[in-house]
């Protein structure tokens, strides 16, 4: 084999020349792309090592969707684990391509060296020889600009100059404008560049906004005493509700099914079997008389009243979410059409939903495997005939109980044609499921946050969703929905609304809540995790203005905290977080953290979130802060403004904090300048 068989040999091995392993970020392998949106800070990573002792280099070779390439020098990680990192700012939207390429560093190699050697009188002459002939090559290496060939030939002749001492030659291959030229352009032996690696970036919303929930039939509903008749909501009612969304700082509405509900086993208030005249019906048992999916509810108004609608919440600056729900109502024409679309069983009905001990007689579960080609078309057709309404986001309604593959073409097959469309995973399941969703294509998906409230607990749960998950799972905190009422909040009162709220919308690029949350609604229905009197089941339209007269309303709060999170570029990013230590089992601190090259404004953002999660106490402790992790050097102090209160405080490494979960149970700090 000739010289250079072994060389093209060695570079087509899994090896390759210079081991290049564990490229992050992946998701199994290449299997899917990583997913990442336009104006995310991502970190990469690789293991990378060689034989011996001589000096490697290593760098990112980022190519954008235009087919811009940058080049990103690597750092070392941790002593010993041979990881190499760094970090890019995606800010275009598509498919980014990438590389690590790794290489002898020749000049650190000689220079180690000659430090090392020279300084104890060894080898001198050896060492300007080999520098000499290093910084000749160099120069002369392809695509070398004519600057540095030129910085490198001068060397080489300073190097030669044998009337100075090896010292002073060594000093002046060692200066500052040496040190940056070989930075900027190294001089490369061995070079093996590692496999390929995707990752997709989408529009900003796919991955980060504040989310708003409301029944459009509650908006104006009207009660007529006199008659006990119920007049619905509609689209033209509910979009006098917009203004106040956006007022909260909400860029997404989310709209449970807006389609004609069936009759037959509708189900009352609370989820009884007992429905009256008046009872509206769930609004997921979709299907009547009236049509299905692609329909709208004749007591919302007509066709032209939604895109009426879409088009005041648009000019607010708010989008439209839609839920997709793939199941029918007995009522539902497919139930007539295509029977086959649904399990029959063995008595000859059909089946009904049932997670027992609930059970949802008035659903009827889709069977995606008697007709799949049709229920897979008929279901993109419904997709896309939202969509030519100006509809560019749907929350998904438990998508875990339907095939994985069925929603990796469905969402293939529509961003194929519209790539700005999101879609939200409402699956609260096991965590395999929810993470092969996103794998799969899903945008964002709802998340364990809901039941997590110790400081144990989220430490944790943060910890994966920034550290593990991250390449295919973007979390959407939610605070509430009409189906979950915790513990936490039927007890907690409005501390504890304050404090979910305040974690969610500074932890997650993604939050949203349920319309009565600013009010702190949480009576629940006994024996049971859920709102008593559900919005599911019943109109329930809300005195807006009332509350807020009567201080029942932490409206202006979450208006405060979306100010903050649209304020801060650095709390919308989602694998930034960083812990540091409290003395008190229940005060949570974390921080987050962008660099002034990664911003608009080219400003670093530095935010530190404080947080009581006992909301029936005042907590005092001492807070530990890692000064590095907040780009602080060691035994600093500075300020730190409350971004909720405006106070303006000098801390340092070890801070005494007093929360009282009663007034106010979260700091929210900027990091300002040195004292």
């Amino acid at each position: 084999m000739s010289k250079t068989n072994v060389i093209s040999y060695l570079n087509d091995q899994p090896f390759g020349r210079l081991p290049i392993l564990g490229v992050s970020p992946s998701v199994e392998g290449g299997r899917w792309p990583a997913k990442a949106v336009v104006g995310e800070v991502v970190p990469f990573a690789a293991t990378v090592f060689r034989e011996g002792h001589d000096s490697l280099g290593v760098e990112l070779l980022l190519t954008a969707p235009s087919g811009k390439q940058s080049v990103y020098r690597m750092t070392p990680g941790d002593p010993g684990t041979d990881r190499w990192l760094t970090s890019a700012w995606l800010q275009e939207k598509g498919q980014y391509r990438f590389q690590i390429r790794a290489f002898g560093d020749d000049y650190d190699t000689w220079h180690h060296n000659a430090t090392v050697k020279i300084a104890v009188g060894i080898d001198e002459d050896l060492m300007m020889l080999e520098g000499i002939a290093l910084f000749n090559r160099g120069a002369t290496e392809k695509g070398r600009s004519a600057q540095s060939a030129k910085l490198f030939l001068t060397l080489a002749e300073e190097l030669a100059n044998q009337k100075r001492p090896a010292k002073d030659r060594l000093a002046i291959a060692e200066a500052d404008v040496v040190l940056k030229a070989v930075a900027a352009e190294p001089i490369r032996s061995l070079i093996t560049l590692s496999d390929e690696w995707v990752i997709d970036c989408e529009r900003e919303r796919a991955g980060v906004g504040a989310w708003y929930e409301f029944f459009p039939r509650s908006e104006g509903a009207v009660f007529d005493a006199k008659t006990k008749t119920w007049k619905s909501g509609n689209f033209k009612t509910a979009a006098l509700r917009l203004p106040a969304v956006k007022a909260m700082g909400f860029n997404i509405l989310y709209m449970p099914p807006i389609h004609p509900i069936g009759v037959a086993y509708r189900k009352g208030p609370n989820n009884t079997l007992q429905a009256g005249p008046q009872d509206p019906g769930s609004p997921w048992a979709i299907g009547s008389a009236d049509g299905g999916h692609d329909k709208i509810h004749p007591d919302l108004g007509t066709e032209a009243d939604f895109k009426a609608f879409v088009k005041t919440a648009t000019d607010l600056g708010i989008e439209i979410a839609l839920d997709l729900a793939l199941q029918a109502s007995p009522d539902h024409p497919w139930v007539k059409s295509h029977p086959e679309w649904f399990t029959t069983r063995a008595d000859g009905t059909i089946a009904y939903a049932e997670n027992p001990p609930k059970k949802y007689q008035d659903i009827y579960p889709i069977n995606f495997d008697n007709d799949p080609q049709g229920i897979y078309f008929e279901v993109l057709r419904v997709v896309n005939h939202w969509i030519s309404f100006g509809v560019k986001i749907f929350r998904v309604d438990n998508p875990h109980t339907k095939p994985v593959a069925f929603w990796e073409w469905l969402i293939a097959e529509v961003n194929r044609e519209f790539g700005d469309v999101v879609f939200l995973a409402e699956a609260f399941t096991r965590p395999a499921m929810m993470h092969a969703l996103g794998k799969a294509g899903f945008q964002q998906s709802y998340t364990y946050y809901t039941w997590r409230n110790t400081k144990h607990e989220l430490e944790t749960y943060l910890t994966e969703l920034s550290q593990h998950t991250a390449d295919f799972f973007r979390p959407n905190f939610w605070v509430s929905t009409p189906d979950i009422l915790t513990q936490y909040l039927q007890f907690g009162g409005p501390a504890a609304h304050k404090i979910r709220a305040a974690i969610a919308a500074t932890a997650s690029p993604s939050w949203g809540m349920y319309a009565g949350y600013e009010l702190c609604e949480s009576v629940a229905r006994p024996g049971a995790e859920e709102h008593i009197d559900s919005e599911k089941y019943e109109y329930r339209p809300r005195d807006w203005a009332a509350a807020e007269k009567s201080g029942r309303s932490i409206a202006g709060y979450i208006t405060k905290l979306n100010q903050i999170r649209a304020a801060h570029p650095a709390i919308r990013q989602l694998r930034n977080i960083d812990f540091h230590h409290t003395d008190d089992s229940a005060i949570l601190a974390y921080s987050k953290r962008i660099a002034a090259e990664h911003t608009v404004a080219n400003q670093e953002d530095v935010i530190l979130v404080v947080a009581n999660v006992d909301p029936h106490a005042v907590r005092e402790t001492t807070v530990h802060l890692d000064l590095a992790k907040l780009g602080l050097p060691y035994g600093s102090s500075f300020e730190v403004t409350d971004l909720i209160t405006n106070q303006v405080f000098t801390w340092s490494s070890d801070n005494y904090v007093r929360l009282d979960a009663f007034l106010e149970p979260v700091h929210i700090f900027k990091i300002g300048k040195l004292v």
